[in-house]
């Protein structure tokens, strides 16, 4: 059932559930999109296909708030605020060694499209975009620690790479941490989304 968080006429904020993929896949499995397009249809006994505007993503093994656009001028215009950074996204994040007290990332990153994944690499390099993002460790714990991610650039598996390109990945990461084991649940969380209304 649809985690709704907040909905009005041009935005519907939901919970993406883990290991749900954001839109139809190759695998069948349900998907957050086709769930709350579902919502909308029948909570207000909509004929026919309901418009509903992606507008940023969340990897598959990863939960936490969305935000869809429900006309296309709101869609448009949290695209120009997404792009222009105007839109603030935080994470809750364990990784699996302790890095300094604070920490602000910067990479080069270049999205490898035969194994769908995330590469560090230097400027320059073709393809290769900017990510950064700012961390603070909460606490930590068995050698653990839990960190408040205030991401600047939504890269493709952009915290997941940088964390492990500075030697402390993610716990339960079967991507980029070599110590997860199978069935290990990433632990990462998209806790809080804030932008300007559409």
């Amino acid at each position: 059932m649809l985690k709704v968080i907040y909905e009005d006429n041009h935005l519907l904020v939901c919970e993406k559930p883990v290991n749900m993929p954001v839109q139809a896949d190759s695998t069948g499995d349900p998907d957050l999109l086709t769930e709350a397009k579902e919502y909308i249809r029948q909570k207000y006994n909509k004929p026919g296909d309901v418009y509903l505007g992606l507008v940023h993503r969340l990897d598959r093994p990863v939960g936490g708030v969305m935000v869809f656009a429900r006309t296309s001028k709101a869609a448009a215009r949290l695209t120009d605020a997404i792009k222009a950074r105007r839109v603030r996204k935080r994470y809750a994040a364990v990784l699996i060694k302790t890095p300094a007290p604070y920490g602000h990332l910067v990479n080069h990153i270049v999205r490898d499209e035969n194994t769908h994944s995330a590469r560090l690499v230097s400027e320059g390099t073709p393809g290769a975009k900017i990510a950064k993002l700012d961390y603070e460790v909460v606490c930590e714990k068995r050698g653990q620690a839990l960190v408040d991610v205030d991401l600047h650039t939504g890269r493709h598996h952009q915290i997941r790479a940088q964390f492990a390109g500075i030697g402390c990945p993610l716990f339960g990461d079967q991507r980029y941490n070599p110590a997860a084991r199978p069935g290990q649940q990433i632990a990462l969380h998209a806790y809080s989304l804030t932008l300007e209304h559409p």
